[in-house]
């Protein structure tokens, strides 16, 4: 018998460091992620992270066996840049999807130099707080096209029954002003959640695809995403995934509705 497939998810990050510094706006977000691992349908012996705040040329992964932090924010407390988080890597898992990208026709890299940056650490710090779990990183593509990000995702389904957890980390509304802005853009907020919800459980694979390759078209888009990096690691899950979410579910993020998605 196959081992279980690994469930895929999507899952928003938060602000920066937030989630691990108590914020109270946080709160919820950091709740649910503490919660995720014993849903998923057997423990991951790995995570790939598909973070919102790495591209590159190419898809690339990192590939070093012990890689350190990146703290990619500015303007928080000392204990912001004092976080660890000393998972393991894994060179060999990252060979492997290597190969897979390469063989399906996409130029790819290793890079065993790149440490992890906080769309990655902040997360498992949550979700597998005893580091315990070998970790990699994914980049998105730059100029973030989103028929790439899907099709990223197709060509890493042999890993599907590696049990092997794809977790895609960004958000699904990502308005920087309109985070400081109380109220603003709410109706933005419901219509884009609304659509997004309705597309990622759309039966056929072919149609999902399509919506969400033109995921601009959707109510509320460009408003909640003036650029679509947080987006893009929903695109690389739904690839990988191709079924429809088995489970979407909102969280409140700073006054906002955000979407978490279990496939």
């Amino acid at each position: 018998m196959s081992p279980p497939r690994a469930t895929t998810a999507f899952i928003p990050h938060g602000g920066g460091p937030l989630p691990l510094l108590g914020d109270p706006q946080h709160a919820g977000l950091s709740a649910w992620l503490r919660g995720l691992l014993p849903r998923l349908r057997s423990r991951p012996r790995a995570v790939i992270v598909v973070s919102a705040h790495w591209e590159a040329p190419v898809p690339t992964l990192t590939s070093g066996a012990a890689p350190g932090l990146i703290y990619d924010y500015g303007g928080f407390p000392p204990a912001a840049y004092a976080l660890t988080y000393p998972s393991p890597g894994h060179p060999e898992l990252a060979r492997r999807a290597h190969d897979l990208l390469v063989a399906a026709g996409l130029p790819a890299s290793l890079d065993p130099q790149r440490g992890f940056d906080h769309g990655h650490f902040v997360p498992l710090s949550l979700i597998a707080p005893q580091a315990d779990l070998p970790t990699l990183q994914l980049s998105l593509l730059a100029g973030l096209d989103p028929a790439a990000h899907y099709d990223l995702g197709v060509a890493l389904r042999g890993l599907r029954d590696d049990d092997v957890l794809l977790l895609g980390s960004g958000m699904s509304f990502h308005n920087m002003q309109a985070f400081f802005n109380a109220g603003g853009g709410a109706e933005e907020n419901a219509a884009f959640e609304a659509a997004l919800r309705e597309v990622i459980s759309l039966p056929d694979e072919a149609e999902r695809r399509r919506r969400l390759v033109g995921w601009s078209d959707l109510p509320g888009a460009r408003f909640c995403h003036p650029r679509s990096e947080h987006l893009m690691p929903l695109l690389v899950c739904a690839g990988f995934a191709g079924a429809p979410a088995a489970s979407v579910e909102r969280i409140n993020v700073l006054g906002r509705a955000t979407t978490a998605c279990l496939w």
